[in-house]
């Protein structure tokens, strides 16, 4: 049986709050291959962080696949939640308000900070 692709998402709920949660993608198979159906891009960034680079809490803007190639990053909810992501995990970061609330970083969104002892290597893919 055909597996989804299961990737962790940055979302927000209800109130405009920042979460984890998971975003489906259904494969089907193709010769000896399990695929997703196309999904569409709009551009990809090569990115570089040095050890102990950090953000202050923010949002995504638009929705971004984010491919660790090297280091640890760490992804930080205003709950206190949060998860690390190494070389060859993956994540989506798709955190944004509606358009009457206003951003203020004491409640919304997200920061990152590179861990660890080796400097940060991902790929960004812009949705």
């Amino acid at each position: 049986m055909n597996q989804p692709f299961i990737i962790t998402t940055i979302t927000t709920n209800e109130n405009g709050i920042s979460i984890f949660s998971e975003t489906d993608f259904e494969v089907h198979q193709r010769g000896g291959m399990f695929l997703t159906e196309q999904i569409a891009s709009k551009n990809f960034r090569i990115r570089k962080s040095d050890v102990g680079y950090e953000t202050d809490f923010h949002l995504s803007g638009d929705p971004t696949l984010l491919i660790i190639l090297k280091g640890t990053l760490k992804i930080e909810l205003q709950n206190g939640n949060f998860k690390t992501f190494s070389a060859g995990n993956y994540f989506i970061a798709k955190d944004n308000l509606p358009e009457n609330v206003l951003f203020d970083n004491k409640i919304h969104g997200h920061k990152a900070s590179v861990i660890g002892n080796e400097k940060l290597e991902a790929i960004h893919i812009k949705l």
